[in-house]
């Protein structure tokens, strides 16, 4: 089963959650998908050796003596990657969407493609039972889901894959939850996250994606205003996760808490034989 943790904004709890979830289970892989900010290893603490999967696209090379500046390919170009200046083509690679319309358009065959790094694959490789990936975006690079979608490569059927997903609703996110079994989204009981939750929300209904609820940083004060938004939509609330300072200490040293507050290892396992019986 694949289970990826989303929220609808930053800040949220979305690593706590993926951390402390893998930790509990057996024969699990977590797969740090948050490629722009990777930060689950600082929890993990995972041995990354020297060695890495380096994650290429490619973009288009214009050969200038063919091309007749006929900007077929300018128009074609969704992402505005290619712009007409006098009689020369300019490749804007950061925004090219690696979708290979430009070389096939071009009347002439003045454009080839070539590889172009844009981020690296990264695995744990210490022998620990949890199996670690992470995914790290190059600085500058426009669009993380190609280095998402190198990293899903190397899921592993055989075990319970956790995915900690980017942030937010655009297509990092998306990518990283689509071919998901069952995706959590963590809140906090704020205005701010309830706004976001709503986003989220939405999201997984358009992708048909069978989701829970948690609430992180809970207080039964304020709780209410996630507890009645999920009551009105039919939403479950799988699992609250206090305001509690002992918890926020050990998050702050880059400590899981299930590893220091052995009453919590046992609630992430009930949490995930819940999710096991709303998938099947």
């Amino acid at each position: 089963m694949i289970i990826t943790v989303l929220s609808g904004k930053g800040g949220t709890g979305k690593t706590t959650v993926a951390t402390n979830l893998a930790l509990s289970l057996e024969n699990v892989q977590l797969l740090d998908a948050d490629v722009e900010e990777p930060d689950a290893c600082i929890f993990i603490k995972p041995d990354f050796a020297d060695e890495y999967e380096i994650v290429y696209r490619l973009i288009p090379v214009v050969d200038e003596a063919k091309c007749t500046a006929c900007r077929k390919c300018v128009d074609f170009c969704e992402y505005n990657a290619l712009a007409l200046m006098l009689d020369s083509i300019l490749v804007f690679p950061e925004i090219c969407h690696s979708c290979g319309g430009c070389a096939r358009i071009c009347p002439v065959g003045a454009i080839s493609e070539k590889e172009r790094e844009i981020g690296k694959i990264k695995w744990d490789h210490s022998k620990r039972p949890l199996e670690f990936w992470q995914g790290e975006l190059n600085i500058g690079e426009e669009s993380p889901v190609p280095v998402i979608e190198k990293l899903k490569e190397h899921i592993d059927p055989e075990k319970t894959v956790i995915i900690d997903a980017q942030p937010g609703t655009t297509c990092p996110a998306i990518e990283a939850a689509i071919d998901s079994d069952y995706c959590i989204l963590v809140t906090e009981p704020t205005p701010f996250g309830l706004n976001d939750l709503r986003m989220a929300v939405e999201v997984m209904r358009e992708t048909g994606k069978n989701f829970g609820v948690i609430i992180n940083r809970s207080e039964d004060e304020y709780d209410g205003i996630i507890e009645e938004y999920c009551a009105r939509e039919g939403i479950d609330i799988l699992l609250k996760i206090p305001f509690a300072k002992e918890i926020a200490r050990l998050y702050s040293k880059g400590i899981s808490f299930v590893e220091e507050l052995p009453e919590w290892k046992p609630r992430f396992q009930e949490l995930f034989k819940k999710i096991e019986g709303l998938v099947r």
